[in-house]
């Protein structure tokens, strides 16, 4: 079973339709469950897919307006009503973090959860959440409002044990640790082994960005450079390509670009327009700039990076 993968809960644009639900995502990486934007609908979507109001400890807003965050003071109403219990974290500007702790103190200022915030410059943004294996970066993108995207990426993992070698050798349970950090072994008699002998390569880190709300700009790219999975908005498709730089949006070819000048291993295309018909137009659109895979994002669709 994949550790590392993200669920697709909301991959429409500002007004939803009978085919999308506006902008949000789960991310899981092992036993965290983290959520980047919260629409209408969030909790919804989550009872939909399968996945528990009380294991979300982080939530990622990339801007301010409401088809990005509008769904956040339900859910988490919701959670206080299910009794959650820890601390959740929530990832936006200072006028996020204003805004949502007054709506709280109205409508849920009794929680068994601690809410917490991480406030988060827009003009420098940075590493915003960090443990032993994953890293998040916040990178600026280009809207009409202040907004941000969001890079996951595992951090450089240890070597594998060799199993043959180390019992071979004899080494002991307890120096499997430190060989894994690279240590050499050395043997009662004194003979030592090197550690090239006992480790097998590292497993190579995933990442995983995500690009809302953003117009075409090469600086996108240059964030997201070498990532695995690029998720990135497709606002309009080529017939509606005059509306996307003045409403700070991007077309799918433009998306296509972007993967492609950030050399991304594959493309996933999201934030249609209402007007967006054929979602597969707008993937076979954004193939003609990106040559790697490219997939029409879908409520439900699971992308298992690892």
């Amino acid at each position: 079973m994949s550790y590392f993968n993200v669920t697709i809960l909301g991959c429409g644009s500002a007004t939803p339709t009978l085919r999308h639900f506006p902008s949000a995502q789960a991310v899981r990486y092992h036993n965290r469950l983290m959520l980047v934007d919260c629409a209408e609908g969030t909790q919804l979507q989550m009872r939909r897919y399968g996945l528990s109001f009380a294991k979300v400890s982080d939530i990622f807003i990339s801007h301010l307006h409401g088809d990005h965050f509008l769904g956040l003071p339900g859910l988490l109403s919701t959670m206080a009503l299910h009794e959650v219990e820890g601390s959740v974290t929530v990832h936006t500007f200072a006028e996020g973090a204003d805004i949502l702790r007054k709506l709280m103190n109205v409508f849920c200022r009794e929680r068994p959860y601690t809410l917490e915030f991480d406030i988060i410059d827009p003009s420098n943004p940075g590493i915003v959440y960090e443990d032993n294996n994953l890293q998040v970066r916040a990178f600026p993108l280009y809207h009409r409002v202040p907004c941000v995207g969001y890079r996951f990426e595992e951090k450089p993992k240890r070597p594998h044990i060799n199993g043959e070698a180390a019992k071979f050798f004899g080494v002991p349970h307890y120096m499997m640790d430190a060989i894994k950090d690279g240590a050499d072994f050395e043997r009662p008699d004194g003979i030592i082994i090197a550690n090239s002998r006992l480790t097998t390569p590292a497993s190579p880190a995933k990442s995983y960005a995500y690009c809302s709300d953003t117009a075409f700009d090469t600086r996108v790219a240059d964030a997201v450079r070498g990532v695995d999975v690029l998720y990135h908005e497709a606002t309009y498709g080529d017939d509606r390509a005059f509306n996307a730089a003045p409403r700070g949006h991007s077309t799918a070819r433009e998306a296509g670009r972007i993967a492609s000048l950030a050399g991304a291993g594959s493309l996933v295309l999201g934030h249609y327009s209402k007007t967006v018909e054929n979602e597969e137009l707008l993937a076979a659109q954004a193939a003609e700039e990106f040559s790697g895979p490219v997939i029409a994002a879908r409520e439900g669709l699971q992308i298992d990076l690892i």
